[in-house]
């Protein structure tokens, strides 16, 4: 069984992975976090998500569900830190792989692992004190229809919360940032600003908009997130992708890219 807590195993990385910001990330052994990425650094932007839900809504017990949860972690995370219990939601990564891991981190009591797309839930309406998704509420709810569909799902008074890779500002007509034309991709065009995500969300009339707002300096976290897995990761694919996305990241140096937080109360 994989130890989840941060070991001494590569003293050097896992000092240049101790972040001020992220305390609670800090305590994971940097090894399973990045054998387990998908991305930029599910774990530190949930803990920055995680203040903006509130303690009344991440307390002891309250079910919560992670969509888009990919390899797990952030639903690991979610129990092992709020004792939330958390149902973990994904597409593309098979429930009998991520029970697995599940199991080898010691919460199978308090995180159970789905198989299931966004547009087809098979949840029972206000079954969720939360809904939480870290780097994919991007690919599905950008659609004008999606969030009341999804908001069903809490409880009245329950909290939505997504952190997604974003713009500073909306560019104006149909080209990207001049500096970030040799990088971009159509996929994309679903990164939004704070202000866009507000408003997406303002005019469904599902939830009353709490948080939408913008982590600053965060391209230095997903840059630096980047530069370590192009190095350290396991599989050739996240390597190649890291090292593209550094490039990029390292290019725009915040005058574009970044993260959005928002938080929604289902009315």
């Amino acid at each position: 069984m994989p130890d989840i807590t941060r070991r001494t195993s590569n003293e050097d990385l896992t000092k240049r992975l101790t972040h001020a910001r992220y305390p609670r990330s800090n305590s994971y052994d940097v090894s399973w976090v990045i054998e387990n990425q998908m991305g930029p650094n599910a774990l530190w932007l949930l803990e920055w998500l995680a203040p903006a839900l509130g303690l009344d809504t991440l307390r002891p017990g309250a079910p919560v569900l992670d969509m888009g949860c990919g390899r797990a972690m952030t639903s690991v995370f979610l129990a092992r830190e709020y004792d939330a219990q958390v149902t973990a939601a994904d597409l593309w990564i098979k429930p009998d792989d991520n029970a697995r891991r599940i199991a080898e981190a010691g919460f199978t009591d308090r995180v159970q692992a789905v198989h299931t797309e966004a547009h087809d839930l098979p949840f029972a309406e206000a079954s969720f004190d939360a809904i939480v998704s870290i780097d994919a509420y991007q690919y599905f709810g950008t659609d004008d229809l999606y969030l009341p569909t999804l908001t069903r799902l809490l409880k009245p008074g329950g909290r939505i919360g997504v952190v997604v890779p974003a713009l500073r500002e909306e560019p104006a007509g149909t080209e990207p940032p001049e500096h970030l034309k040799p990088y971009w991709e159509p996929d994309f065009w679903c990164f939004h600003s704070a202000d866009w995500w507000r408003r997406h969300w303002t005019r469904s009339g599902a939830v009353e908009v709490e948080t939408a707002d913008w982590l600053d300096e965060g391209w230095r976290d997903w840059l630096l997130w980047c530069d370590v897995v192009a190095a350290e990761s396991p599989e050739e694919f996240h390597r190649s992708m890291a090292r593209q996305v550094s490039e990029m990241v390292r290019v725009d140096e915040g005058r574009a890219l970044g993260f959005v937080r928002l938080v929604g109360r289902r009315l």
